[in-house]
């Protein structure tokens, strides 16, 4: 899988989000499921990869050093867990919750890679996203900006010897949806229905923010992000 078909990956999942409840694990299911088969394509018979959408379409469970934890991807050999991947594709409110996304994936990075685990992780963010209120109207519109991942930044500078907190590489995606008309655009369901209703969703990757980060993070490039996973899965 290049970028150009993660891009295409990545507008399912959106549109099945939009189709469904934002509980339903359907759009979980395209995503997961195609970075999941990208990855068991590049490994090999030889190991295994749990994910929705992908063979018996479950997650697995690794063993964490403090708690045991049911990770989006898993990869193992010879019954042996090796790997897991997080994933987390941000589809509103983001300034309400970024550092909750922040703080989770730090515990749960070290809780697996303080048990001898190698642990990456996918951010997916829209560059223009909803900010709704608890009535489902559109507050205000949120652009991801550099302020937005400033510590992001700093993240990607740790070394990983040392901070376990720091995934082994995290790949930071950020897509450019269609545009639309803001000042029209009031409600949740009026997003969702202009999106629903368009012949073609075709994404972006968004120049929006510069390129500051260390080697642990990867900006927009998951082809690149993918090929060091994989690399790294195979030196263990």
């Amino acid at each position: 899988m290049n970028n150009e078909i993660f891009l295409k990956v990545i507008g399912k999942s959106f549109l099945k989000f939009l189709e469904t409840s934002a509980r339903s694990n359907k759009k979980l299911e395209i995503l997961h499921g195609a970075i999941a088969e990208d990855i068991k394509n590049r490994l090999g018979d030889e190991y295994t990869v749990s994910s929705l959408g992908l063979g018996e379409g479950k997650e697995a469970k690794m063993m964490g050093r403090y708690i045991d934890k049911v990770v989006d991807i898993t990869i193992s050999k010879n019954n042996q867990d090796l790997a897991g991947i997080a994933i987390k594709f941000v589809m509103n409110n983001y300034s309400q919750n970024s550092n909750n996304y922040f703080e989770n994936m730090l515990g749960e990075t070290a809780n697996i890679r303080a048990n001898n685990k190698k642990y990456f992780q996918i951010i997916i963010l829209p560059e223009q996203m909803p900010y709704y209120n608890n009535e489902g109207s559109i507050k205000k519109w949120e652009k991801i900006t550099d302020n937005n991942i400033d510590k992001y930044i700093k993240l990607s500078r740790d070394n990983e010897d040392v901070y376990f907190h720091t995934p082994v590489k995290t790949l930071i995606f950020i897509v450019k949806f269609p545009d639309l008309d803001i000042n029209e655009i009031k409600t949740k369901t009026s997003y969702k229905n202009y999106y629903l209703n368009m012949d073609n969703v075709s994404l972006e990757v968004s120049n929006s923010i510069s390129e500051n980060f260390g080697d642990r993070i990867i900006l927009n490039n998951y082809e690149d992000f993918i090929e060091k996973v994989v690399f790294s899965i195979r030196s263990i």
